[in-house]
């Protein structure tokens, strides 16, 4: 199993326990970008799809592959911040890093009260595909007849997810969310008589995480991995229930 480090968030300093995913190989052998805990986290301000990847050896094969860069949402403060990783020259046939078994970092919460399924990210890549991968982890939460809508995403506006009981919203962009996408949905979430629930890939200001807890909105962040972090009370609260808690 893959370790968990403590990140030590470069905005607040508070240490957040994180697991680095793995990633099949072209191979068969899971791949883990090897994280060098001697270098500090940078916080996440702007992403851009070019440096959002990494270069990971595979141990088993020696493969080289492009990877997303490991990223992490601080728990307290909800800055997003990048983990340093080995060179690949550095990291040499697998690093300091360890293979993991590819569902040990998604297992289900401890605290829900019936096993799920391991939640299977996709990477995202795409507007399209942050849109489709919160869609994933609303069903794998117990939503049904999750709706997104068809056609292109555009990657400069926020999207709307809707199921029966719940109106969502995925910010695709490169700039943390803001207070008033937040009380949108809200708002949306009222006139629908719905709960509702937030996914930004860039994290959120500091007024919007504030706003959120207030009203009790859960807020998610995904990183380019696609998995989907809870970083306040109600998104905990609903990660570990889900739907049906």
């Amino acid at each position: 199993m893959a370790e968990s480090v403590p990140v030590r968030c470069p905005a607040c300093l508070r240490e957040n326990g994180y697991t680095a995913p793995s990633f099949p190989c072209a191979c068969g052998s899971p791949v883990t970008p090897p994280l060098d805990r001697s270098a500090a986290p940078r916080p996440l301000t702007r992403r851009t799809w070019s440096e959002a990847w990494v270069a990971v050896r595979c141990g088993a094969c020696g493969r080289v592959g492009e990877w997303p860069h490991p990223e992490v949402g601080c728990g307290s403060c909800g800055t997003v911040c990048r983990v340093p990783v080995h060179p690949v020259d550095d990291a040499g046939h697998g690093g300091p890093g360890h293979p993991a078994d590819p569902r040990a970092a998604h297992a289900a919460p401890p605290s829900a009260p019936a096993p799920r399924p391991a939640f299977r990210p996709v990477t995202i890549r795409t507007a399209r595909d942050a849109v489709s991968t919160a869609a994933l982890y609303l069903r794998w939460l117990g939503f049904t007849d999750v709706r997104q809508p068809d056609g292109p995403v555009a990657p400069a506006a926020a999207v709307d997810l809707r199921a029966p009981g719940l109106v969502a919203q995925v910010d695709p962009t490169t700039a943390p969310t803001g207070l008033r996408a937040v009380e949108c949905v809200w708002l949306n979430g009222l006139t629908a008589s719905s709960s509702c629930a937030y996914f930004s890939l860039a994290g959120y200001t500091q007024d919007a995480r504030e706003r959120a807890d207030d009203l009790g909105i859960p807020l998610f962040v995904m990183d380019l991995t696609g998995m989907p972090q809870p970083i306040n009370d109600p998104a905990d609260e609903l990660a570990g229930t889900g739907a049906r808690g």
